[in-house]
């Protein structure tokens, strides 16, 4: 464990499991008053943790009023909401709605109730977790996963440009394929042993990543030394030549 974060408050949304949990128990570690937002409770050992449907705009506002200021924002919350690839013209308004919201509004939401305090401190970081979906396409066929990211990589850009002058920094990491949840676990089981070995020989390093190699690359951002990046795009990815 390190002091680097002391005295700075950090919220990760999506934080129930997998990379969230690892987010915020790596700032936990760095010294963060970390608070934890999900529509899933969790149990992780010095985090505060709410539940809160962040599609919500006044439940959100709700939350960061009982925070109080916020000096780290990670925008973690996302998902597929439990779709499978179609086509397209078999997706339904409800259905593109709920991944769009679940990934992108939720950073809306969470980014414009921080933002005004961290203005007035003249100080700020906000990570967002994107997906190699965003540079790339979605491996699962799912249209609305795919924009929804791409679209958090423009946000990332745009706030950065907006929130630069502020002192605020902007950054995103776009993780490669994680073995971290049940949806992930499923799709990895669906590749079989033929699809499991290609996804593997198609990474430089030869293994799956793991939630700590992306919480790795959100401390960073996170960190004093990183004052000069922003509106950076970061694929931690193992060399992924899906790229």
């Amino acid at each position: 464990m390190t002091t680097e974060l002391a005295g700075k408050v950090a919220v990760v949304t999506g934080a129930a499991h997998g990379i969230g949990s690892a987010i915020a128990a790596a700032l936990r570690d760095d010294g963060a008053d970390v608070h934890g937002a999900d529509i899933h409770s969790a149990e992780i050992p010095g985090v505060g943790s709410e539940v809160v449907d962040l599609t919500d705009s006044a439940a959100v506002a709700d939350f960061f009023a009982r925070i109080g200021g916020v000096d780290i924002l990670v925008n973690n919350a996302g998902g597929v909401c439990g779709q499978v690839g179609r086509a397209l013209e078999q997706v339904l308004d409800e259905d593109w709605a709920a991944v769009v919201n679940a990934n992108l509004t939720t950073a809306f939401h969470c980014t414009r109730a921080v933002v005004a305090g961290m203005k007035e401190r003249g100080s700020g970081r906000i990570i967002n977790i994107a997906s190699a979906a965003g540079l790339t396409v979605s491996k699962t066929g799912i249209q609305a996963y795919a924009s929804a990211k791409a679209g958090m990589i423009g946000f990332t850009r745009q706030m950065a440009h907006e929130l630069g002058p502020f002192g605020i920094t902007v950054n995103c990491i776009a993780p490669g394929f994680i073995l971290s949840n049940p949806t992930t676990e499923v799709q990895w089981q669906s590749y079989g042993e033929d699809g499991q070995r290609a996804l593997i020989d198609g990474i430089a390093m030869r293994r799956l990543g793991e939630p700590t190699d992306i919480a790795n690359g959100v401390q960073f951002f996170a960190a004093a030394r990183s004052g000069w990046i922003t509106g950076q795009v970061i694929a931690i990815d193992g060399g992924s030549a899906f790229q």
